[in-house]
């Protein structure tokens, strides 16, 4: 989900998800269930949330707010919810994009039927929508993307079943998105026909649970089942669940970023554990590039698997160079690049007893601005390191991403502009190097990906001028 894509081309402080989804079906007190599965995903989205579940008479109830689930949420709260059916909202906003109006599930009353959704992800041709939209007197109530899903609903709806509407709604949409649905009686979830975006299906006892990552099943109890596929609408109520096709022109193109970097190590994605992916391409990295070092340091906490891999593969011993601040939130989730620097020197220490005196292997899961690897090259070697070999488990990112995750013009991405040396030489460390985008597909066991990122190849049409990302013409 992104907010006010006019600003999703300005400038944004780093790199993050595009929120999170969690929806129940079927199982008493439904919305406690969704306050430990969006609990398990506030990784994806930290500056608001929200569940809307519906009661026993059909009636649709919300509560929402900014901050983090614990934050949002209390006994009284959650109480306030009754019912059986449930969808939650973690979400993180892009620059101009604040603010409640923003924060999903957004709930929309019609005599129709009420309904409420929740999205992950980015709509890339959310702008002329939205302007045919508004030109046939549809009224906006946020600035976000997510919004559309609804009011093409309203307009494609009739006397036919909703499913068709929704259908026809899903089918005008381009880009990247995991929807849930949730009316009086039924939960509607899709993804988009590209694979980009995850979402999962999970029992819970003679119940269901749909989540961006599957990590939320361990948390809430439920056995996953299956994942929601390419251009497919899963209907789940009273009948159990179906499922219908609304485009069979779909791929597998799973956004690379959500293995290396956004999920969680302990969920699975299409098949695919997060940690041993990113514990293999750690291995494949060490035998792509190699150092002469003493001991291999993983930056805290999404590259500990990658270093892992790396010690591995290369024999040299990992050890705990660097330490988290727990309680420190991802450095991307700040809303200003000032806030960012600053939350990296708060949430992160060198370990002086480990590293004094070693030459060491730093692995990294990816590169954006480069101003956390420079920071933290810095600390260790004021912690006495002699050197400091980088090492990134990713290939550059050269490219903005239009899908949902913040990365927004060429100017502000440094491999985008500058050759290897230049970066290492900015960074500060002795040597630079990164993985290879075939090691990825080889990580995975997978033929599709989302590179975009590293290669430009963007799978969607894109409907807003890249030459809004391209603030230093420089392309």
């Amino acid at each position: 989900m992104t907010d006010d894509v006019n600003g999703l081309m300005k400038d944004r402080d780093g790199l993050h998800e595009e929120c999170g989804v969690f929806a129940v079906w079927g199982v008493p007190d439904a919305s406690s269930i969704a306050y430990y599965g969006l609990h398990a995903l506030q990784h994806r989205g930290q500056e608001g949330c929200g569940i809307v579940a519906a009661a026993t008479d059909g009636s649709l109830k919300r509560v929402k707010g900014e901050g983090l689930v614990t934050e949002v949420f209390d006994g009284d709260k959650l109480s306030s919810l009754p019912g059986n059916m449930a969808i939650g909202h973690v979400r993180y906003s892009t620059t101009g994009g604040g603010g409640i109006e923003n924060v999903q599930p957004f709930l929309f009353r019609h005599n129709t039927g009420d309904f409420a959704l929740a999205h992950n992800g980015n709509i890339v041709n959310y702008k002329p929508l939205r302007k045919f939209l508004e030109d046939r007197g549809s009224l906006f109530q946020s600035s976000s993307d997510s919004e559309i899903l609804a009011h093409l609903m309203k307009k494609n709806s009739g006397e036919h079943p909703r499913i068709f509407a929704i259908e026809s709604a899903l089918n005008m949409l381009e880009g990247a998105f995991a929807f849930v649905i949730l009316t009086s009686g039924r939960i509607y979830a899709s993804r988009d026909k590209y694979g980009l975006r995850p979402l999962s299906i999970g029992t819970l006892g003679d119940g269901y649970v749909l989540s961006s990552e599957t990590c939320a099943f361990d948390a809430v109890g439920a056995k996953f089942l299956r994942d929601v596929k390419p251009g497919e609408i899963v209907t789940i109520d009273s009948h159990g669940i179906r499922s219908r096709q609304y485009s069979d022109a779909c791929h597998h193109n799973m956004c690379a970023m959500e293995y290396i970097y956004f999920a969680r190590p302990d969920s699975d994605i299409e098949g695919c554990n997060v940690h041993g992916f990113r514990k293999e391409t750690g291995r494949l990295l060490a035998k792509e590039a190699p150092a002469d070092a003493d001991i291999v340091v993983g930056v805290p906490d999404s590259s500990l698997s990658a270093a892992m891999g790396y010690s591995e593969a290369s024999g040299l011993p990992y050890e705990m160079g660097m330490v988290k601040n727990k309680y420190i939130g991802r450095t991307f989730i700040y809303p200003s690049q000032a806030l960012r620097e600053k939350g990296v020197m708060m949430k992160l220490s060198a370990v002086r007893s480990i590293v004094n005196g070693k030459r060491v292997v730093l692995v990294d899961d990816s590169l954006v601005r480069g101003t956390t690897s420079r920071r933290i090259v810095k600390m260790l070697r004021d912690a006495g390191a002699t050197e400091v070999h980088l090492r990134i488990a990713s290939p550059p990112i050269t490219r903005p991403c239009f899908y949902g995750v913040d990365i927004s013009t060429y100017e502000e991405l440094m491999c985008a502009h500058k050759s290897l040396d230049e970066v290492r030489h900015i960074i500060g460390a002795d040597s630079l190097a990164f993985l290879s985008p075939e090691a990825l597909f080889k990580a995975g066991g997978r033929s599709e990906f989302c590179l975009a990122c590293f290669n430009g190849k963007y799978p969607t049409p894109l409907f807003q001028p890249i030459e809004e990302a391209n603030k230093d013409g420089k392309f």
